[in-house]
């Protein structure tokens, strides 16, 4: 697996999922940008994404899912985590 200083943290509840990974620069950004694309293209739920800034220079890509009824949300999340390469999730 390829180097990785994006920071993931996860929370869920019934039927909502999140995703908050922090990144400091635009290549961090770009990979996590395209492995939304990547991990979400094969489901038919759509996250909800906002980005805001975070401490230390950095900013977080939340990616949210609501009414996940069938509860694809953990294995999209997985996929997107493998693509970036990160092995641990708070």
């Amino acid at each position: 697996m390829k180097q990785c200083n994006i920071d993931a943290i996860y929370h869920g509840e019934e039927r909502y999922s999140k995703l908050s990974l922090a990144y400091k620069t635009e290549q961090e950004h770009q990979d996590i940008e395209k492995a939304i694309s990547e991990a979400t293209k094969d489901f038919a739920l759509t996250p909800q994404i906002y980005t805001t800034p975070v401490s230390n220079g950095k900013r977080v890509i939340v990616i949210e899912f609501h009414d996940d009824y069938d509860r694809n949300a953990g294995e999209i999340f997985d996929k997107m985590l493998n693509i970036l390469g990160i092995e641990c999730c708070e």
